[in-house]
């Protein structure tokens, strides 16, 4: 994808996950000097033979890089990378950036710029969709909202890394709420698809062909066509696993508990990823949520 030119920064990628390793893939193609930090060893030095700059410590990623940029899982490993022992946030410098990319509780993330602000350092509520691959093309989206200050100071870094980069407030927030809806449509979808497929194969109907009616009607939806082709190739490498949702409709579900809103159809989703996770396929595919269903035979590995 083509995107607008940059003047080129330091720029720093705290974890080079599926997501984190295809930013930081699109960043240094847009130009930008790229260093790299993961708690893996050996996979920042992986990156750096590629092209990148590999950093031994947080400490070293925040004297190299004002604007970082962190892919990590959740927000309790946000605020390790941040707070934690060697965290960044006391290392950088005033006037720094830190763009958040994981998916949290939106009020946690409003507490976080606060507390940021307070050490001088500027924050963009950022989490990101659309899969490694989307990541690695530079085409995700990320669904920001930051104080003017903070968009300032990235330039044109958020749109070297993303097709879209919607923003959606001038604070933190709003970003990680309209993350939470993705997840709650992304994890129902996720959950019905394996529904209707376990439905067919117990009626006995050709598997593929439900596949390859559904995806050429009304009922199809992006999460069917995506997962049931994992579950058609008895392939349960986890792309995202079981657990990211239980993690994921459990936020939605925090959200909406803070204003006593119901949401029935999230909270049987969230059931049916936590019986798959408690029955042992936490870490397969999430698709493997088909798996709670009895009485069905699934397609063998292809």
């Amino acid at each position: 994808m083509n995107h607008p030119q940059t003047t080129p920064r330091r720029v720093g990628v705290i974890g080079l996950g599926a997501m984190g390793a295809g930013i930081a893939q699109s960043l240094r193609r847009a130009g930008h000097e790229v260093h790299a930090y993961d708690i893996r060893p050996g996979v920042a030095e992986a990156y750096a033979a590629e092209g990148g700059v590999a950093c031994a410590s947080l400490a070293e990623m925040a004297q190299a890089c004002d604007i970082v940029i962190s892919v990590v899982v959740n927000a309790q490993q946000t605020e390790a990378v941040l707070y934690g022992d060697g965290g960044i946030a006391a290392a950088l410098r005033p006037g720094a950036v830190f763009v958040m990319c994981s998916t949290v509780d939106p009020n946690w993330s409003v507490a976080q710029e606060a507390r940021l602000a307070g050490l001088g350092v500027l924050y963009v509520d950022a989490p990101i969709s659309g899969g490694a691959a989307r990541a690695a093309a530079g085409e995700m989206t990320m669904m920001t909202a930051a104080r003017p200050a903070a968009y300032e100071a990235c330039g044109g870094v958020l749109e070297s890394m993303a097709g879209k980069v919607y923003r959606l407030g001038d604070r933190a927030g709003a970003g990680s709420k309209v993350k939470i809806i993705n997840q709650l449509l992304a994890g129902v979808h996720i959950a019905v698809a394996a529904e209707a497929m376990a439905l067919g194969l117990r009626e006995g109907v050709d598997a593929d062909a439900l596949y390859e009616v559904i995806t050429h009607s009304a009922g199809n939806s992006w999460m069917f066509e995506n997962r049931m082709a994992h579950v058609l190739a008895g392939d349960y490498t986890p792309l995202s696993a079981v657990d990211i949702f239980v993690k994921d409709l459990g936020l939605v579900l925090d959200t909406a508990r803070h204003s006593k809103f119901p949401l029935p159809l999230a909270a049987t989703a969230h059931q049916m990823f936590m019986q798959a996770s408690s029955a042992g396929h936490g870490r397969e595919d999430d698709s493997a949520v088909i798996k709670i269903f009895p009485g069905i035979l699934l397609p063998e590995p292809k």
